[in-house]
């Protein structure tokens, strides 16, 4: 990075590092005239739109925000192996792939403007959001799930209509990510979910846990938005983590069937475009991926990192399994330590 970049981004650190210590103070005033009971009282201050703001109730003492999702290809596992290609700070901090999280819940403490997080799945952009500002409602409807633990019962929810409620849609979404079989979420072409029953029981969600959830990602932008929208924001000194679905296997894979629409190899080749632009324009980014030729074709001028690990989501038809051990990529534009 040239000498004016570098002048740059110290002082635009140096002025976010001024604006986030206001804004957690401004946040600490506000929970206290906001405090929210688990009734969701109607002496809630409103948002603009009518809503409550109910995210500002902080969460008791030593619980540590975490993934409230389980999520196939979660990066939880690997955060020991990503760590060393991850900046110590940064400016603001974009995650288009969103998924649970786990990254960013790793990361969150590095920012020092704001974070910036997205998905091109809506349930995923949905839950998301109810948990930014609606924990208490989104609890109570959590509950009425308690129970329904048997297949005939995980098929009513699955064919039931979706939800037109925000709140009940991200309770749906929860209640079928832990009772899918292996917790996947695959949409046919037409986006309707139709993974089937994974024999395993509703455990809902812990209520502290939420609210630490809730606490952290107060203020966070979060969007339903394609990557190459969301890519179009950072800027000098800001960090982005890409962790896109992986290219299927083979033609019969489904894995990359997280929305109804498919992520392609035209869509990794987009990708790979836009890194080689951030980087033009002193943007920090990591990649995640599958350890395959076309990966490192389309990001050979970058740094990159092969390991291999042993994946947790395997196909239910064997003729679809994927290897037990998989060969992994970390693709940075970072410069080493």
């Amino acid at each position: 990075m040239r000498e004016a970049e570098q002048k740059t981004v110290q002082k635009s650190r140096m002025n976010l590092t001024l604006q986030r210590r206001r804004r957690i103070t401004h946040s600490r005033i506000l929970c206290r005239v906001r405090f929210e009971n688990m009734n969701d009282q109607p002496r809630l201050p409103l948002r603009s739109d009518g809503t409550a703001a109910d995210a500002c109730r902080p969460p008791p003492a030593l619980v540590s925000p975490r993934p409230f999702l389980r999520w196939a290809g979660g990066k939880t596992r690997l955060l020991q192996a990503l760590n060393p290609h991850f900046p110590t700070t940064f400016n603001n901090y974009f995650e288009p792939f969103l998924g649970s999280g786990a990254v960013f819940f790793h990361l969150r403490d590095r920012a020092f403007g704001r974070y910036f997080l997205s998905d091109l799945n809506d349930e995923i952009a949905n839950i998301w959001r109810v948990v930014q500002s609606h924990p208490g409602r989104l609890l109570r409807e959590v509950d009425k799930y308690q129970g329904l633990d048997t297949e005939d019962e995980y098929y009513a929810v699955r064919e039931r209509a979706t939800p037109r409620s925000n709140i009940k849609r991200a309770a749906r979404f929860l209640y079928l990510n832990q009772t899918a079989w292996n917790s996947l979420w695959r949409v046919n072409k037409q986006g309707v979910f139709n993974v089937p029953w994974g024999a395993r029981p509703f455990r809902g969600i812990d209520a502290d846990s939420l609210r630490a959830v809730t606490r952290v990602i107060h203020d966070a932008s979060i969007e339903n938005i394609d990557f190459r929208q969301a890519l179009a924001k950072p800027r000098a000194g800001d960090f982005v983590y890409l962790d896109p679905p992986y290219l299927p296997v083979s033609d019969t894979s489904k894995f990359s069937g997280y929305t109804g629409k498919r992520f392609r190899l035209a869509d990794l080749e987009d990708l790979a475009d836009i890194c080689k632009d951030m980087t033009q324009r002193g943007v920090t980014w990591t990649m995640s991926n599958r350890n395959t030729p076309v990966v490192r074709e389309l990001f050979g001028t970058a740094k990159m990192t092969h390991f291999t690990t042993r994946r947790s989501v395997a196909a239910q038809n064997r003729r679809n399994v994927e290897p037990a051990d998989s060969p992994e990529i970390i693709v940075t534009n970072r410069a080493p330590c």
